[in-house]
């Protein structure tokens, strides 16, 4: 696949921001692989295969444990083969692992089936998308990425409901099918025909045309001449894990509460519907704010805002211990959906500001392998404690004390100077 060939259509303005859109697109597809979407089905696949929630947990656990191990090749693929040839590919793949999911017939085929999707869902289709879209922007970082996040937005905020409907109507065989028969129709030949690795590809510069720049405007951030880390390098650095750490903790307590969320609600007295209004709740308030952190982290120090977001995890997850009525579910789902705004924005701008575009696609691919296995960590004793104890109250305690050494880790892990480095 020739990833040079010229802009594929002339717009009016900087073609960078068609590659946003499709970006965005990716990140909506992601969705069947995201645990939002796939806890809507947990509870069917209880009920029919007649499994424990440990059973199917463990399962969840161990199959996306193994994507995130998987995943961070792919970094590596991006690099050696540009993101576009990967998108379609990886877009593909995901279309047959949904397919997959639709014919399960035991926990092996199950076991696989998660593997499948969370490497090429969760994993793969968010990873590509922020690779691609820092290549295109640098000044502009902050502000393409919350376009971008748009499409994560309106995944999460339209596939729990949707799929609620989906399976009660034609059920979660079905339900599996029609999601794979929409990404091979709308999003591979979109990714196709619209997607170009960088913007040298055709002949830009990132940010576009240079115009004169405001002194007061300038992401403090980055450079517009940024320096590019090799993987090898950054991880030499004291920020590169204390930021790794970072990026376990949303994945793991987020993945641990949505994939349990119906549960939870449950044990409050509240239904499915209101499990699945939290999750578009906390999609519909994310949203805007999303913005609001792509103009701030264009303007501000990344890490401090890294830490206000952890602050805000803590916070989320006491009023969560509190939850047991629809008002409180209603402002669990304010607070998280505000959270996740910050979250997604911070911890995605963070690799490329701090170790630069030319090896993205690696240092990326590693952190979103932690991101994956973070993720497979957190469902698992969700589980066990309801199977122990009959709740979740004690396992939410214990979970607090994440998101405070990461808010502490976030505060020590200003970005680092290359030429100390390299000296």
């Amino acid at each position: 696949m020739n990833n040079n060939r010229g802009q594929p259509i002339h717009t009016p303005f900087y073609y960078g921001w068609v590659v946003v859109m499709v970006a965005g697109l990716s990140v909506f597809f992601s969705g069947p692989g995201q645990t939002y979407s796939i806890s809507i089905f947990i509870d069917y696949y209880i009920e029919d295969f007649e499994y424990s929630r440990s059973l199917v947990s463990g399962i969840y656990s161990a199959a996306t444990l193994l994507a995130g191990i998987t995943l961070f090749m792919m970094g590596r693929l991006i690099d050696r083969f540009g993101q576009r040839a990967m998108m379609v590919t990886i877009g593909s793949c995901l279309a047959l692992a949904l397919f997959w999911n639709a014919f399960l017939l035991g926990p092996i085929m199950m076991f696989f089936g998660f593997f499948m999707i969370r490497l090429f869902g969760q994993g793969s289709m968010t990873l590509i998308p922020n690779t691609l879209v820092p290549q295109w922007f640098i000044r502009k970082r902050g502000r393409a990425l919350s376009i971008m996040a748009i499409g994560g937005f309106a995944s999460s905020a339209l596939l729990p409901p949707l799929n609620t409907w989906l399976i009660e109507s034609f059920g979660w065989r079905m339900t599996w099918g029609l999601w794979g028969s929409a990404l091979l129709i709308l999003f591979v030949p979109l990714a196709f025909f619209f997607v170009r690795n960088k913007p040298e590809h055709i002949g830009e510069v990132p940010d576009g045309t240079p115009k004169p720049v405001k002194e007061e405007s300038v992401n403090p951030n980055v450079e517009v001449n940024e320096k590019s880390w090799t993987l090898k390098e950054a991880m030499a650095t004291r920020a590169f894990w204390f930021i790794l750490f970072c990026v376990i903790v949303p994945a793991l307590v987020n993945t641990a509460i949505t994939f349990h969320m119906v549960s939870i609600m449950d044990l409050r007295g509240l239904d499915t519907g209101v499990a699945a209004m939290v999750l578009t709740l906390m999609a519909v308030i994310g949203f805007p704010v999303t913005f609001v952190s792509g103009y701030l982290v264009d303007r501000f120090k990344v890490h401090y805002i890294l830490a206000i977001t952890f602050f805000g995890h803590i916070f989320t997850l006491v009023i969560l211990l509190f939850t047991n009525s629809w008002w409180m579910a209603v402002a669990f789902g304010v607070f998280w959906g505000f959270v996740n705004g910050f979250e997604r924005i911070v911890l995605n701008i963070v690799w490329p500001n701090y170790f630069g575009r030319e090896h993205l696609g690696s240092i990326k691919g590693l952190a979103q392998t932690v991101m994956v296995v973070g993720s497979a960590l957190g469902p698992l004793p969700f589980g066990l404690f309801f199977d122990w104890l009959g709740g979740y109250q004690e396992v939410i305690l214990l979970t607090i004390l994440f998101p405070v050494t990461a808010g502490i880790l976030a505060l020590l892990s200003p970005q680092p100077k290359y030429e100390d480095y390299h000296a």
